[in-house]
């Protein structure tokens, strides 16, 4: 007898059970796991199999089929505690308890409390757990409560930010692409003349470096501990670097090095002299590009700015500063976290300055608005590129 499935051709189910998974499955995503439609297409399906409500069912169940290389299980299990809460079930195997035995009790009156109590924590499902993840990500983070806030630090957490795939000019030994004479003689010498395989070599890709300029002024205060957990999580590459704009620009790349979300932050808080103040965008972005964006930080990078638009200093002097930086790198990101706020319009003096020479316009005030900035800053497309919604 096969497995039951729906009229749409999915597992059938709870739609908010299969809503907070297909969440999660999201959440692994914009942590790097490969969890492509088909893997989770075989999750739901092996949920459902299982016992939506078990725990530990729903970890292996995502473990086995979502996973798809030994890279990915650090990512799993990072996720999957964030998102559900508690550690992650421990061991490799999972015995599945015996049914328990029917046995007839005579009793009369209802059940003890406490009983009952004990009865309803044990048929908790996960899912509960989840959908309230799932409506988090979607939350104003400036009108998340403190339990909300701690929720959001860990999802944050195990987020991944990488930046566009380039080719490099290096090229690297692989199975097809243009032959490699010098390894090819070299392995004939080897041989002493004898006939030997072609070594063959093609271009290697590499990740375009990530430059996140982080805006800390007052208008920024209810966003910028997320926007900065949300770089300590990009900072984990290689190829970023990130700074604070306020009234003064700050390097703060090292300081976000540490594993630890909390000591990376007092780190920051401790290096950072300019929190809740002004804003100067043009002379702090003319700043970075004189002593760093033009030596090649920014040439050919990923450049998001992570800010408001509210401008202290002279528009002008922000637009050509914005052109400057358009120029030199690959790609220039901006996300507001104003722009999701009914009747928003890009009217402020730095916004309207600043825009024509951004290539992608997003939203900045959630969860699942950071995961779609990630998602661009890997390459994907958004609806405002190239000036699609310009004011």
């Amino acid at each position: 007898m096969g497995v039951p499935v729906s009229e749409n051709g999915g597992p059938p189910g709870p739609p908010r059970a299969d809503a907070a998974l297909l969440g999660f499955a999201r959440a692994l995503r914009a942590a790097g796991v490969d969890a492509s439609a088909e893997r989770v297409h075989a999750f739901l399906r092996a949920v459902h199999e299982l016992r939506a409500g078990m725990r530990a069912d729903v970890y292996w169940a995502g473990r086995l089929t979502l996973c798809g290389g030994r890279d990915d299980l650090e990512r799993y299990e990072r996720v999957f505690t964030a998102y559900f809460g508690g550690a992650a079930p421990a061991g490799r195997t999972v015995t599945v308890p015996p049914p328990p035995r029917l046995r007839l009790v005579a009793r009369a009156g209802p059940m003890p409390r406490t009983v009952a109590r004990d009865e309803q924590h044990r048929a908790r499902p996960a899912a509960a757990l989840a959908s309230s993840a799932e409506v988090l990500r979607h939350r104003d983070i400036a009108e998340l409560d403190s339990a909300g806030r701690e929720q959001l630090r860990r999802l944050l957490a195990a987020l991944a930010l990488r930046g566009e795939v380039r080719r490099s000019a290096r090229r690297r030994p692989a199975r097809r692409g243009e032959v490699d004479p010098h390894r090819t003689v070299r392995e004939l010498l080897r041989r002493g003349g004898e006939p030997a395989r072609l070594r063959r070599h093609a271009r290697a890709d590499r990740p375009r470096r990530v430059v996140l300029l982080v805006d800390v002024s007052g208008s920024m205060a209810p966003y910028a501990d997320a926007l900065l957990r949300f770089a300590h999580a990009a900072a984990r590459g290689s190829h970023t670097e990130v700074f604070t704009i306020g009234t003064r620009l700050t390097r703060v790349t090292r300081e976000l090095s540490h594993r630890d979300p909390d000591l990376a932050m007092a780190a920051l808080a401790a290096a950072v002299p300019d929190w809740r103040g002004g804003t100067r965008l043009g002379e702090l972005l003319r700043a970075f590009l004189d002593r760093w964006g033009q030596r090649g930080m920014a040439r050919g990078a990923v450049v998001v700015v992570l800010s408001d638009g509210w401008e202290r200093g002279d528009p002008e002097l922000l637009g050509a500063q914005m052109r400057r930086l358009h120029r030199l790198a690959h790609r220039v990101i901006w996300a507001n976290p104003r722009k999701a706020r009914p009747g928003y319009a890009p009217l402020a003096a730095g916004m309207a300055a600043a825009l024509p020479s951004v290539d992608a316009f997003v939203e900045g005030h959630s969860l699942a608005a950071l995961e779609r900035l990630a998602a661009v800053v890997r390459g994907a497309e958004v609806a405002f590129v190239e000036g699609a919604d310009r004011a």
